[in-house]
């Protein structure tokens, strides 16, 4: 009878899983389908912008680099008096967006602002102008608020490192239990904490879809539409994490057995290979999926975390609970076999660092005079110390030290850990770190501009160039240097523009890091005035300055 009970359970577990992987292919047939690309740049418009047109246009068409998707209520032309000249929804086709326009209106300046989705699912935002006739005051838009609200933007970050987190504490824990974990002990410690996990995972994926909603639009951190969700889910970006609560729906019923007892080898390749499927998502729903070579990135950054995910688990697992639990001869079978995983996955990890270096490095040269490339290398020389620690361990295991006694290994252990973490965080600066390739290939020098100063903080100074300092497209080059007067390095460049003077509310610059100390950007001023340049650099992970600049433009 005992048998017949199982059977039916786990029929049913496997139903239960079914149902998830149905949410899963719901998810992707609804998902749309995505051309690759990055940043969207608006590259064009029609009027252009500063021009003086002699009859109004029946329509403003804005052409970006790359495709581009709507945020609800963000494309609006205003007119000279203050009214809305835009009528009706505007149209996107690829690369083109249309918004129709009254073309009886009065003459004037006319503001054109906008908000739109790149599909890497960062917003975009800016605004122009046009005149009818002849140029007036321009208009103020007081309901396109296109600020970044700061709660959000750090919401969306803490959101996606408990992401992360919870991968980790739930990886190790699964593949520890299913494989490693002796009969005898008990698995409610390891039990717990991969139950905790995958709530965590799951909490963060559904604040991820939350706080997409404000993020893309500039709103508050409970500033949601329905319109606003219809295009989160709409997107790339909301599918895969569909599809995420989906397979992780379907795991949850494969693992609660592993959580109790061993399971046979069906349900644990099931359970892999839904884990793997899990995994794709991350890449999916970020930059690796708009890469110049997608199926490549999504590919190595999934490997990438997988391996991150198994190694950095699993020396939890072992560090938290075997090595405090397991008796000798349970460690002296346990330890040979984790450190043979332990070497594969550090393996994973090199070889798909390797296949991003050759990528973003390209030449010798860029790998030691970019910081891309002397990032990398301290990287390289990281992984060279825990590979080192692995072989000391391993030399243990072989030595049956081990078994008889683990503090030795246990320390190694944590050695790994530490220095796991400062990988992880020489990771994380790469992926903000301007690739070796486009750095080498960056002009090493900006020509003068018609505007140029020299700006002091208490970390930097900063010369800023703008040319030609006149309504319509500016081109802005930063140099920042250290007290010594010497080049320095910066994490991350920051920029806006605002003429308060006409209403205009701050504009986002967009800006590419061409060396370590040097950014340029590209940006349409719509009209003549004093504008505040505001800028931020931060040179490392908590020293930040920001400084402003007033720049005429005729």
């Amino acid at each position: 009878m005992a048998g017949m009970t199982v059977a039916p359970r786990r029929w049913l577990s496997r139903l239960a899983a079914a149902a998830g992987l149905l949410i899963t292919v719901v998810a992707l047939l609804i998902a749309p389908a995505t051309p690759a690309s990055a940043h969207a740049v608006l590259e064009s418009s029609s009027p252009a912008a500063a021009a003086v047109v002699s009859s109004g246009p029946s329509e403003v068409v804005l052409t970006f680099s790359e495709a581009v998707r709507k945020v609800p209520g963000k494309i609006r032309v205003i007119a000279p008096d203050g009214s809305r000249a835009d009528r009706g929804e505007p149209s996107f086709a690829g690369t083109a967006v249309t918004i129709p326009v009254d073309p009886g209106g009065a003459r004037g300046t006319y503001l054109v602002s906008f908000r739109v989705i790149s599909a890497d699912s960062h917003p975009v935002s800016g605004a122009f102008t046009y005149s009818v006739g002849a140029p007036s005051t321009p208009p103020v838009d007081d309901g396109a608020d296109s600020r970044a609200n700061p709660v959000v933007d750090t919401a969306v970050k803490v959101a996606r490192f408990l992401g992360y987190l919870g991968l980790v504490l739930l990886v190790g824990p699964a593949l520890v239990l299913a494989a490693l974990w002796p009969r005898r002990l008990s698995r409610r410690g390891p039990a717990r904490v991969a139950w905790a996990s995958l709530g965590l995972v799951a909490v963060a994926t559904l604040a991820d879809l939350w706080l997409q909603v404000p993020y893309t639009a500039g709103g508050g951190l409970f500033e949601v539409t329905g319109g606003g969700f219809g295009s989160v889910f709409g997107s790339a970006f909301g599918a895969a994490h569909l599809v995420r609560l989906g397979l992780l729906a379907a795991s949850v019923f494969l693992l609660r057995p592993l959580l109790a007892r061993p399971v046979g080898r069906a349900d644990a390749i099931i359970l892999a290979v839904l884990g793997g499927a899990a995994l794709l998502t991350w890449p999916l729903a970020g930059h690796p999926a708009a890469s110049p070579a997608p199926a490549v990135s999504v590919v190595v950054d999934a490997v990438h975390l997988g391996s991150m995910a198994v190694w950095l688990g699993g020396l939890l697992m072992l560090a938290g609970f075997l090595l405090r639990q397991a008796d000798e001869r349970e460690l002296g079978a346990i330890l040979p076999i984790w450190s043979r995983w332990a070497a594969l996955a550090v393996s994973a990890l090199l070889l798909a660092g390797t296949v991003q270096a050759l990528i973003e490095v390209a030449t010798l040269k860029a790998l030691f005079n970019t910081t891309y490339g002397r990032l990398l290398l301290a990287k390289i020389v990281l992984f060279a110390l825990v590979i080192a620690v692995a072989a000391y361990s391993r030399q243990l295991v072989r030595r049956r030290i081990a078994a008889q006694r683990p503090a030795p290994v246990r320390r190694a252990v944590w050695v790994e850990l530490a220095v796991t973490v400062v990988v992880l965080a020489l990771s994380a600066t790469l992926v903000q770190t301007t690739p070796a390739r486009t750095a080498v290939a960056g002009p090493s020098a900006a020509e003068a501009g018609e505007f140029s100063t020299r700006l002091s903080s208490p970390l930097y100074s900063l010369e800023v160039e703008l040319s030609p300092a006149e309504r319509g497209n500016n081109t802005v080059h930063l140099y920042a240097y250290g007290k010594d007067n010497l080049p320095l390095p910066v994490v991350e460049w920051k920029a806006t523009a605002a003429l308060p003077s006409a209403g205009i509310e701050p504009i986002d610059v967009p800006l590419l890091p061409l060396t370590d100390n040097h950014a340029y950007g590209d940006i349409s001023l719509p009209s003549a005035g004093d504008w505040q340049l505001k800028i931020t650099a931060r040179t490392t992970d908590i020293d930040q300055a920001t400084v402003t600049a007033t720049v005429p433009i005729r």
